[in-house]
């Protein structure tokens, strides 16, 4: 196989990591190839349970409005599935109490939808969806410790058994082409360096956020019908909450906070850090549901992209894709979204019939798909006090633009159509340009700041 994919049929690919992105895109891969592999470091559990490769799926998941239409594109019917299994499907702004910039949003008719259902739900039904394909396998408890070839093409992996002890030897598993979604740690930049290859160069900016989750079974008889709570943090306040339901009456309650003021995991200091939001709303809910859990926390949270695009010794056939390509803030919501994205980008890519797939072109499609997310969460994470990072530098249009932006969020807690705009590009189905579309710029620019209820809108309509 030459540097083109997808025009020759590709005889065997593999891809490294079995979470979202790497089962996603094994789905695309299986259009192409006569037999995919996907390397997997877990023991995959048989039903919809966490894996233990995958420490932040006690936490708050959330699917956007864009990743349910791609997984639909990829897997036929899947929303409907997911939904069939009880997740809970949130309405934006109708169905939540929401507190940013100072302001509580009006409760508006929903424009926007979440499925805010358990992380491993969600994976356990696309892996049943994509490894019914007899195209596809899987090598469970397995790691990849190397590439196979050189500089100028990989050929496939190196793979060993985990927990075979200290002297556990590696065996060659080939392939024409090789695709890294192992993660965030992913260890790529070694691998190629190992065969003479460059490493790509790596965008971060961390601004020492962590969280703590933990499980709650609301109290009976509140007096509220929103779904759930939002405190979004700003450079000015913090602290961030959310509380979000995740089928069978229970919700997953998430706290953060910046470097220095770190949510605690045990349970005293858990409810006490939630009195530190700028409202008592989320603490006085929690004080009154029952815990169903131990509390939970995660630090790994800076966002880094690798810039494959850019000119490198790179080997054809290796590609990066999910996190291994670009991770995000969690807090944001986007890595399950921006799996899905991907995977629709790599199947477009391969199938584009106007251009010969080379691995540069396909990589870069694949980053073209979270450059929206990267800019939302690298926008908003480089203002936050104590940002770190290579990636924190502003340039001059970033000033006009900063303040065009603020009175966009100025105004989306009251005024329904910037609102349901506003919303549109946060959940990735509308581009950033949306927002100035003549008929919102007029309303952002010359449009009175919107009044906004005074108090937490426990009721639609109050």
């Amino acid at each position: 196989m030459t540097d083109e994919l997808g025009r020759r049929r590709t005889r065997h690919a593999v891809v490294i990591g079995g979470s979202l992105a790497g089962l996603l895109a094994a789905r695309v891969l299986s259009e192409h190839a006569e037999r995919v592999t996907v390397v997997e470091r877990d023991r995959v559990p048989e039903g919809p349970d966490a894996r233990p490769g995958v420490p932040q799926s006690r936490h708050v998941h959330v699917l956007l409005d864009s990743g349910q239409r791609a997984l639909d594109e990829l897997l036929p019917g899947f929303t409907t599935e997911l939904r069939e299994l009880g997740a809970p499907r949130v309405g934006m702004p109708e169905d939540m109490v929401q507190w940013q910039n100072g302001r509580w949003f009006q409760r508006h008719p929903a424009t926007a939808h979440l499925y805010t259902g358990p992380r491993a739900q969600l994976e356990w039904l696309v892996r049943r969806r994509v490894l019914a394909d007899p195209r596809i396998e899987t090598l469970e408890g397995t790691e990849t410790v190397g590439l196979l070839g050189d500089a100028s093409r990989v050929r496939g992996v190196l793979v060993r058994e985990r927990g075979a002890g200290k002297d556990r030897e590696s065996r060659p598993l080939e392939a024409d082409l090789v695709v890294d979604a192992s993660g965030r740690g992913t260890r790529a930049s070694d691998w190629l360096a190992a065969i003479g290859a460059e490493a790509p160069h790596e965008d971060t900016i961390d601004t020492g956020l962590a969280y703590a989750t933990r499980t709650y079974r609301a109290a009976d008889g509140t007096d509220m019908d929103a779904l759930g709570f939002n405190i979004v943090p700003d450079p000015e306040q913090v602290y961030g909450g959310v509380a979000l339901p995740v089928g069978n009456g229970l919700h997953l309650v998430t706290l953060s906070g910046l470097r220095g003021d770190l949510p605690p995991t045990d349970e005293e200091g858990f409810e006490a850090f939630a009195a530190k939001l700028p409202h008592p709303v989320l603490s006085e809910w929690i004080a009154k549901a029952t815990p169903e859990s131990p509390v939970h926390g995660f630090r790994q949270t800076a966002n880094i992209r690798r810039r494959y695009d850019r000119p490198g010794r790179r080997p054809a056939g290796f590609l990066a894709t999910g996190d291994a390509l670009c991770a995000f803030n969690p807090i944001y919501g986007q890595g399950m979204t921006v799996a899905a994205l991907s995977a629709v980008a790599l199947r477009r890519a391969l199938a584009d019939p106007k251009r010969t797939p080379t691995t540069r072109t396909v990589q870069k499609a694949l980053l073209d798909a979270s450059k929206q997310a990267w800019a939302i969460s690298a926008g908003a994470d480089r203002k936050m006090p104590g940002a770190t990072g290579n990636g924190i530098t502003t340039s001059a249009v970033d000033k006009p633009v900063g303040w065009y932006l603020r009175r966009v969020q100025q105004r989306s807690a009251g005024n329904a159509a910037v609102g349901g705009v506003f919303r549109s590009v946060l959940t990735l189905t509308e581009p950033m340009a949306a927002l100035f579309a003549p008929t919102i710029a007029r309303q952002v620019l010359f449009g009175p700041t919107p009044e906004t209820p005074a108090e937490p809108p426990l009721r639609r309509g109050v």
